[in-house]
């Protein structure tokens, strides 16, 4: 279940992304620097209108979906990468300075004799 989930947001994503690519930009944009007036002669107007719902339809669907993917997730791989976190961060506060840091900071606290 994981794994469809996973497929359909990644198929979503990339649909949004045509989605915007695809919407006409409300200050000109790219289209007006070129000379791109196109979309006024092609394009109808209720396009700009479908796309626009689609994309708001679409980021909606992404968003549960990663919600239901969250729930989906087994409790033992979230708890096995805390687990193993835990135990590198325990590893590095018991490990001991190295020899250089300890040299150096030695002579870092010694106060110079006049």
């Amino acid at each position: 279940m994981l794994t469809f989930l996973l497929i359909i947001l990644i198929l979503a994503a990339l649909f949004l992304i045509l989605v915007i690519l695809g919407q006409n930009p409300k200050g000109g944009g790219v289209s007006a620097t070129f000379g791109g007036s196109a979309s006024s002669v092609i394009g109808a107007r209720q396009t700009a209108d479908f796309l626009e719902k689609a994309t708001w339809y679409v980021a909606i669907g992404i968003f549960v979906v990663v919600i239901l993917t969250n729930v989906f997730i087994p409790d033992s791989a979230t708890q096995q990468g805390r687990e193993s976190m835990m135990s590198e961060q325990i590893e590095d506060m018991a490990s001991p300075i190295p020899q250089g840091a300890a040299e150096q900071q030695q002579t870092t606290n010694e106060i110079p004799e006049e």
